[in-house]
């Protein structure tokens, strides 16, 4: 099962990338390689504590899924929810777009 979580997450992501600026798009595919692990999973804890301090200036809660995300490429159980998570913001950019294009 975790298989298939880790795939779906990958796919979403990848989707993801595509819709990034060419140069956080190339740092995201570098950070989520496996050779990257020592400096995601840092990357990833700064993150979600920045997040969980949205209230100071300057962190955003922005960074608490983002961090999430990155974890999850090493935490198997955290897989499956952030890659529904993803799904669920993909579906939604989709429907955005096509309520443009019909409008």
């Amino acid at each position: 099962m975790s298989k298939d979580h880790r795939a779906e997450l990958d796919r979403h992501l990848a989707w993801l990338e595509g819709r990034m600026p060419i140069r956080f798009a190339k740092f995201m595919g570098w950070v989520r390689k496996p050779s990257s692990r020592l400096v995601r999973v840092p990357l990833a804890m700064a993150l979600i504590i920045g997040g969980i301090f949205s209230f100071l200036p300057v962190l955003g809660l922005w960074m608490l899924p983002l961090g999430l995300i990155l974890i999850a490429q090493d935490l198997p159980f955290l897989q499956g929810p952030m890659a529904r998570m993803l799904g669920w913001i993909e579906r939604k950019w989709m429907e955005r777009k096509a309520a443009k294009r019909m409008s």
